[in-house]
C-alpha cells in the first residue's frame, strides 16, 4: 500500500465577520452548480456513472464523478478551494492560514491524482468555470476510447447533440 500523505493545516482563527462564517458553512462540498451542470450534460449524453466515490487508501477523499467500469475519475474543482489560476483569489483576512490551506488542497489533489493514476485510473480535473458541454465531450471521448469495443457503448455517447 502507498504512503498516506496527510496535510496538516492550523485551526482556523476564526472568521473576520459573522457574514463571512455564515457564507463559509453554507459552502455546498459536494452537488454543486458546476458538478450538477456537468452530470445532467454526461447524464443527457447516457452516460452513466457513480458519484462521491471513495479513493482507495485514501480516508475522506472522494471522486466527484467515477466511471468505475473505465476507471475514468473526474473530480470538478472550485476555483477558490483548488487554486484556479485564472478565477482563485487571496483572502485578505487571515491570509497566511488561508495561503497554507489553499496550498495544503493543491497538495492534496495532486496526491490523490498520482495515487489514482498509480492505480491504473484516468484523471479528469474540471475547473468550476468550464463549460459543461465542453468537459462532457472530452470526458464522453475518453470513456468511450477506453471501452475498447464500439459495442460496450452507444455511439453517440460523448457526442454533442
Amino acid at each position: 500500500m502507498a504512503e498516506i500523505r496527510t496535510y496538516h493545516v492550523p485551526t482556523h482563527p476564526g472568521a473576520s465577520s459573522v457574514q463571512v462564517s455564515r457564507r463559509m458553512s453554507t459552502a455546498r462540498r459536494k452537488d454543486t452548480a458546476a458538478e450538477m451542470a456537468l452530470r445532467r450534460e454526461l447524464h443527457r449524453r447516457g452516460l452513466r456513472y457513480r458519484v462521491t466515490v471513495k479513493v482507495p487508501d485514501r480516508p475522506r477523499r472522494t471522486i466527484d464523478i467515477a466511471f468505475t467500469r473505465r476507471k475514468v475519475a473526474v473530480f470538478v474543482d472550485g476555483c477558490f478551494w483548488h487554486g484556479c489560476p485564472e478565477h482563485g483569489t487571496d483572502p485578505a483576512s487571515n491570509a497566511a492560514w488561508w495561503q497554507t490551506k489553499l496550498e495544503a488542497n493543491k497538495l492534496r489533489d495532486a496526491d490523490t491524482t498520482h495515487h489514482l493514476e498509480s492505480l491504473g485510473w484516468r484523471v479528469v480535473r474540471v475547473w468550476e468555470h468550464e463549460d459543461p458541454v465542453a468537459a462532457a465531450t472530452n470526458i464522453g471521448q475518453i470513456v468511450r476510447t477506453l471501452a475498447g469495443s464500439p459495442t460496450d457503448l452507444p455511439a453517440d455517447v460523448g457526442a454533442v447533440r
